[in-house]
This record gives C-alpha cells, structure tokens and sequence, in this order.
C-alpha cells in the first residue's frame, strides 16, 4: 500500500521515459567531424529493441541512439550502457528483453543485449562480469542474429519463458528447463522488437505495432497501429485526450480502489492509471477504454468478490474484473436499488477481507452491508474530515485524498471517532509522477 501510495498519481496522459539507440550511419557528420541530426522516432522509425530496465524505465533502440522512455530526444546509447561500444563496438543491439526469473535473484530484472551471435547482461546498467558470452552459452538452442525478444512471466505463459524471434518463427525458451520450443507464426508480421507491458505482448515492425497473445501469436482487434500515437509522444498523433502532467500542488483524484488480483486503479477526471505497474512505467488512459458504458469522470469506485463497482451520479455500474471488465447484464442500476442509499456520493472504500463498502457523504460515513440481499445500511457516523475526494482501505489502514493531500487512518473506527484530522501529507512526484 505503500509503494503505492508512493507512485500514486500520474504523469496524467502518456507517462513514460527516454531511450534508443541509431546506427553510425544514422549520424551525419560534417567535414569537422561535428554530428549532424539525431533520429527522430516521431518521423516514423523502426526500432532495433525495445526493453525496460530494473526500475521501469523503458528504453526504445535504434542504431547507436536510444530514447530513455516515451518522450524525450534520442541520446548515445553509449552513455547508459557503455560497454556496448566499449567491449564490442556494436553501435546498435539486435534484441533485448528484461529477465523475469523471482527464483533466481541473480538473474530477476536484469538486462540481456543480442548482437549477433554474443549476449550482454546487465544489471542497474553495469555490464557483468564474464560478458559478452555466445548465445548458446546462456540460451542453449536459441538461434544467432535475432530481430527480437521479449520475457513471458508464468500465468502468461506456461512457465518463465523468454520468446525469441526470427523471422516468423518463434523459439520458446523455458528459463528453468532450457527447453525451446520453435512455432511458426506466419500471421504475425515480423518483429523487430517487441515488448511486454501492462501484461500485454506488442510485436513493432516499421513505425507500427501489432498486439499477439504470447502462446498462441494470436492477433485480436483492428491493428497494425501506428506505434506515435501510443508509445511516445509525438506532435499529431496520441490517444490519451491531451492531458499533460499536472503540478502535484493542482493534482485532484475522483477515485481509487484496488481489485481483488492486486491491481490498484485511480481515476482523474476521464483518465484512469494504473498504480501496480511501476515497474512498466505509469500511464494513463481514457476510462472508456476499458470501462466503456461508464461516460467521462466518476464519484466513487470500489471493488468486491473480483467485481469493480462505478459511481457515477445516482446509478451503479458492476463489471466483471476477471472478464475484461465486462458490464454485468442489467446495469447499471440506481444507488437506491444496488446499496440502499440516496445523493452524491463522495468516495467510497472496502477493506481487505470485509463485506462492508464505507460511503463517504459530505461529513458522513455509511456502512452498507454487501452479504444482504437487498443490501442495507447497517450504520450510519459522522465525519471530522470534510470534502473527501477519494478513499482507499489496505494492510496499512485508510488514506483519504482530499485535493492534493493525504491523510492517514489506522482503521474505519478509527476514522468515526477521530474529532481531530491527523497531519496532512503532500502528494510528491515520487508518488505520483506530478510536477513538483
């Protein structure tokens, strides 16, 4: 709760980084030497490797260049991973892929480079000891001169794997076992990177990306799509509403709840970001994206039995969490049908293993009881605090947000009895990614 807390809020639009690198002949240089132009991914480029770092920091590859995160000018890849050029004189990587291995804490969130028939390993962009190694060496059976690679977690694949791609086929390599396995994914255009993030798979070719599942190749939805309006920033194109990083003194959030598979959600206006993926970088998205019978900004949003519950004005919205948020049928309801209550609702909150879903109103709290059909009130308190914007219940208690501030509660008791608000604390950038 927590480092939630502490990453919370948002670089409110495209939150992302910097990072890639372009080859020598990318770089003009002048009779004196001097160094022309850097590569302008929003020119529509093609990128060599896309990876994030142990910190959630992605790096997008081109050439001897890389762009650390989603905007930002290209840099020498040089001056993040030096030994690249150092050690090898590579100028440019084939594939990269950050390691998801939590039983083996030697290897978890380092960074692998493919160049030809070498591999690099690093760690908080020190290379290790021993490398360059031969592919083989590190993943036996997977082939040389790769276009791409990309880390599949258990639960997304079978097991731990890493997918490898050449041409249009796919090697499969085990992290535990070293068994490969080679499929042909002739569908999928052929990747020149790709990347895992938000557990999501995207497949870049040209300036364009392609969505796959990662154990079948299967594509779903309407794509190619033009990786500029998604993965950086760039003038004329995006998909987030234009909304820009607020100052963390402007910062205001509607709503906030975590689900039941541990996801944290908060909700600003039109926008929704997730907080759980700090380590793939925050972003934020419009709310009809993945919730899209719910129009523009919520009051209040809590979540129970792998549901998620919307506010919004005098009705109720419940979606199945396990289901791609999918609306259940019926819904949404009136406040008076779905809870038993009446009038605008300012937050709402559930803790960890109750049946009880505290709403907050004006300077007060009501229970509702959530096991009862029909629901019904089961008490009723008054409040110290006033104007409450938004309410989240964890293993560290309740924090109430109210404008760009915080406060603590040890418990919902604890918060009826309180006569006197406890000291404020300041939403910073390190927890929301505001402008300080």
């Amino acid at each position: 709760m927590k480092l939630l807390t502490k990453t919370l809020f948002l670089c409110l639009a495209v939150c992302l980084s910097k990072g890639a690198p372009a080859p020598p002949e990318d770089v003009a240089a002048e009779d004196g030497g001097s160094v022309a132009a850097l590569p302008d991914r929003c020119a529509g480029i093609e990128f060599d490797a896309i990876t994030p770092d142990e910190k959630g920091k992605t790096f997008f590859f081109k050439g001897a260049h890389l762009w650390n995160g989603f905007s930002g000018p290209a840099q020498p890849s040089n001056e993040f991973f030096k030994e690249l050029d150092e050690i090898h004189n590579i100028g440019h990587v084939d594939a990269a892929f950050r390691m998801h291995n939590i039983e083996n804490p030697d290897d978890h969130d380092h960074i692998y480079f493919f160049l030809d028939d070498k591999v690099f390993s690093y760690y908080n962009h020190t290379l290790e000891d021993g490398y360059p190694k031969e592919i083989q060496e590190d993943f036996p059976g997977v082939p040389s001169h790769l276009d791409a690679a990309v880390e599949c977690p258990k639960g997304e694949c079978g097991a731990d794997s890493v997918l490898f791609f050449k041409g249009n086929d796919v090697h499969a390599y085990d992290i535990a076992t070293k068994a490969v396995k080679t499929k042909a994914w002739s569908h999928l255009p052929v990747c020149t990177s790709a990347f895992r993030w938000l557990e999501h798979y995207y497949c870049f070719h040209g300036h364009n990306f392609t969505r796959f599942d990662p154990t079948s190749g299967e594509v779903s939805g309407s794509y190619p799509k033009d990786a500029r309006s998604y993965f950086m920033e760039c003038p004329n194109f995006g998909h987030g509403g234009g909304y820009k990083v607020p100052k963390c003194s402007e910062v205001k959030i509607d709503a906030i709840t975590t689900d039941d598979a541990g996801k944290t959600y908060f909700f600003a206006g039109p926008i929704y970001m997730r907080l759980d993926t700090i380590r793939d970088g925050l972003h934020a998205f419009l709310i009809t994206r993945a919730w899209k019978e719910v129009p523009g900004r919520v009051d209040a949003v809590f979540s129970y039995t792998d549901k998620i519950y919307f506010i919004k004005n005098d009705q109720v919205y419940i979606y199945k969490a396990a289901a791609h948020y999918t609306l259940i049928e019926g819904y949404p309801k009136s406040l008076k049908e779905e809870l038993g209550i009446e009038g605008h609702v300012d937050a709402a909150f559930l803790c960890p293993g109750e049946h009880t879903v505290h709403i907050i109103q004006g300077q007060k709290m009501i229970d509702v009881d959530l096991t009862a059909t029909p629901r019904v009130v089961t008490q009723e308190q008054s409040l110290f605090l006033e104007n409450v914007d938004a309410g989240l219940c964890g293993p560290e208690g309740i924090k109430l947000f109210k404008g760009s501030q915080f406060y603590n509660y040890e418990s919902a008791k604890t918060l009826a009895a309180s006569r006197i608000a406890p000291v404020p604390q300041n939403i910073t950038s390190a927890m929301m990614g505001c402008q300080d």
